[in-house]
């Protein structure tokens, strides 16, 4: 049993490593290492200043210590390196601030041109306004004249620990949110108690809802898909309870669950 599970991690090893070398971002991703794969323009800028941001530290970690460790490896005592006597240096000086703030500047304008991208809720096709509640989510489609309350459907004998949890402990919900691909949606959002934030990773949508105040974000789904994500305010005791659930579809499959939703509510 031990050596065929050997040769079973040896023969994948390979290809492992192949896989993080050909495609890092997604194997790490597939890993729960990274952020999750985008699906929308919001969503995409964060992971590239995300990645950018990281590649720039790491090259800054390897260069620092590298140096250091040369340093102590190098100009040791025991070789008999006398330390040098000076009591400042006008080119160090002058190098360890303008390379920082080089660094620094490089950084800033990738974003600002995200932070720019994310506030900017203009040509949007559709607006929907969510308001947060202890706990759970209000779902109002201001164009289509339609609304709905969305909540933990986690059978409560699985949070007790009664029964085996699902597939989606925790992350499932009685009435999912729909949007349609390609097109973009305005969010407003607010609270009807405590500060709540609506937040689905892969969509990039993230936005804190205050008592008595209006934010507002965007969207734009690029893919179908169901993508799942949760309040990221601390709301209260079932703050972890307050899960949101989005499936995007095409078009004329937005259109119908919209027509569904009209039909379906009480007249």
């Amino acid at each position: 049993m031990i050596h065929s599970r050997l040769r079973r991690l040896i023969s994948w090893t390979p290809r492992a490593l192949v896989g993080l070398l050909v495609t890092p971002g997604v194997a790490l991703a597939e890993w729960g290492l990274n952020f999750p794969r985008p699906v929308s323009p919001i969503a995409q800028e964060q992971y590239d200043l995300h990645m950018l941001i990281t590649w720039i530290v790491t090259v800054i970690f390897i260069i620092v210590f590298g140096i250091m460790f040369y340093s102590i490896i190098n100009h040791r005592k025991s070789k008999g390196v006398k330390a040098a006597q000076f009591s400042h240096s006008t080119k160090a000086e002058v190098i360890w601030t303008v390379i920082p703030t080089l660094i620094l500047l490089g950084m800033a304008i990738p974003s600002t041109k995200a932070l720019i991208m994310m506030e900017d809720t203009t040509e949007s096709n559709m607006t929907i306004k969510v308001s947060g509640f202890q706990w759970g989510w209000h779902y109002e489609y201001l164009d289509h004249g339609i609304e709905f309350y969305s909540k933990l459907s986690t059978p409560r004998a699985q949070i007790k620990g009664e029964e085996p949890k699902g597939e989606h402990y925790l992350l499932e919900v009685d009435k999912h949110m729909a949007l349609p691909v390609g097109q973009k949606v305005r969010f407003l959002i607010t609270s009807h108690d405590v500060i709540h934030a609506w937040w689905v990773p892969q969509l990039g949508g993230k936005k804190d809802g205050f008592p008595g105040f209006i934010n507002e974000f965007w969207i734009q789904p690029t893919e179908v898909g169901t993508y799942r994500g949760q309040c990221s305010e601390l709301c209260g005791k079932d703050h972890g309870f307050m899960p949101i659930v989005v499936d995007t579809m095409e078009q004329v499959d937005f259109d119908a669950w919209v027509a569904k939703q009209k039909s379906a509510a009480p007249s």
